[in-house]
């Protein structure tokens, strides 16, 4: 598994082309995905934050936050609205880490901050997660110039 800034590095087009699912309406918007603790999936609406520290999601107290710590895997899926280009999507997986450090706390409040205009309320009590990427898959409904119609699949 590599950082989103790896990937970025090493995927720049299919990582802004990602990017640019997440954010499609100005904000990341996406679902999470993550393991119960029997085994089964559990599906989240978030809003991934992609800043130069990486990628990332704050999560507040609850069932998501104890998937992550307890079983870091992850899939983050975006969706593309309105028609024509409703199937159109990006998803990447990987493994969440719980992040403590300063610093990096500090990009991603200012990333939050200049896509949000503000932060968000209980911005205090969320705690932060890195999302490395093992694999992703874009698929398109029509060709974008650089990727053709259908899917791109990458993985470490």
């Amino acid at each position: 598994m590599i950082t989103w800034t790896h990937f970025t590095e090493n995927q720049p087009a299919l990582a802004e082309t990602g990017r640019g699912q997440f954010y499609q309406h100005g904000l990341g918007l996406g679902f999470l995905a993550t393991v119960r603790a029997d085994g089964g999936p559990r599906v989240h609406p978030v809003c991934p934050v992609i800043s130069a520290a990486g990628l990332h999601v704050l999560v507040l107290p609850g069932p998501k936050r104890g998937d992550l710590r307890r079983d870091g895997r992850y899939s983050l899926h975006s969706e593309t609205f309105p028609p024509p280009r409703e199937d159109d999507g990006f998803a990447v997986s990987g493994r969440a880490t719980e992040i403590s450090d300063a610093a990096t706390w500090e990009i991603v409040r200012d990333q939050v901050i200049a896509d949000f205009g503000q932060l968000w309320p209980d911005y205090e009590r969320l705690t932060l997660f890195e999302l490395s990427v093992a694999n992703c898959l874009l698929t398109l409904t029509q060709p974008d110039g650089t990727f053709q119609k259908g899917p791109t699949i990458w993985k470490v």
